[in-house]
């Protein structure tokens, strides 16, 4: 059954945990049929319009963990539908407890086969965003067992000041990792069922393993954000080249109403 539409049943538990821990891996939020209907178009996309061309050993860590190609919404309405789904967007407003989400952006994350490890990192340290009030849904196209790299969490890890300066690489790997495990911080590294996918807040640290198989690890991801979101002061390059890319036009201190930052679930429409 292809649905991206009706709700998905969070309990309060659930929501709870998910402020505790930073993340929650959710079962059966996407059928069999809605996966092979988007994950196609979502697999074409990604080849055609993906730019790198070296071989595995000739990337920089970062460059050899995934292909990534960003708003794969604009270049097709059959991912428009599913990135706008109302299914996820709603998941991402309760667990951030706000009435509303709007689309940061889109971005496909395949790992190839004998790619190498995605360094731990927080993805906030990139975004020009006035609050931590964000979720990435990681939504796998297909079971993701232990040899294909799964997405791990360190739980709790949203509240550590350490480390969010650092961007994802060599660096951030070392750091990160040694401080976790020097802190005591568990790592949730667990395969994912066909249907399972994970939400995990902008400031939460998380990492992958390399790609030991013979197929690639085919993954889309959608970045939420509270939908009353203000542009931020930005600190650095990043934060900059983030704003004119994903939020063009938006102000300093307004909130990013603009084309590429639509409304995809607002309380009243569930």
């Amino acid at each position: 059954m292809i649905d991206i539409h009706s709700p998905y049943p969070l309990s309060p538990g659930q929501i709870a945990q998910f402020e505790r821990e930073g993340f929650i891996k959710l079962k059966q939020v996407l059928s069999p049929e809605a996966l092979a209907h988007y994950g196609s178009e979502i697999t074409r996309l990604t080849l055609a319009l993906n730019t790198q061309d070296r071989p595995l050993s000739e990337r920089s860590t970062y460059d050899r963990a995934f292909l990534q190609v960003m708003n794969l919404w604009e270049h097709s309405a059959r991912v428009r539908e599913f990135v706008f789904g109302p299914r996820l967007g709603r998941i991402a407003a309760q667990l951030m407890r706000v009435s509303g989400v709007r689309l940061y952006h889109d971005q496909s994350l395949y790992k190839e086969p004998g790619g190498g490890i995605t360094p731990a990192h927080a993805d906030q340290t990139y975004w020009p965003l006035d609050s931590d009030r964000t979720v990435t849904a990681w939504v796998p196209l297909q079971a993701v067992p232990r040899e294909l790299g799964p997405l791990a969490f360190y739980a709790g890890s949203q509240h550590v000041p350490f480390g969010r300066d650092l961007g994802i690489g060599d660096e951030s790997e070392r750091q990160i990792t040694a401080h976790m495990e020097a802190h005591g911080f568990e790592i949730v590294d667990e395969p994912y069922d066909l249907g399972e996918l994970s939400f995990h807040g902008g400031w939460t640290f998380h990492k992958a393993g390399p790609n030991r198989s013979d197929q690639p690890r085919s993954v889309m991801t959608i970045i939420y954000m509270d939908h009353q979101m203000k542009l931020g002061a930005c600190t650095s390059d990043i934060q900059r080249n983030d704003a004119a890319q994903w939020c063009p036009g938006a102000r300093v201190g307004e909130v990013i109403d603009t084309p590429k930052n639509p409304v995809v679930y607002r309380s009243s429409m569930g």
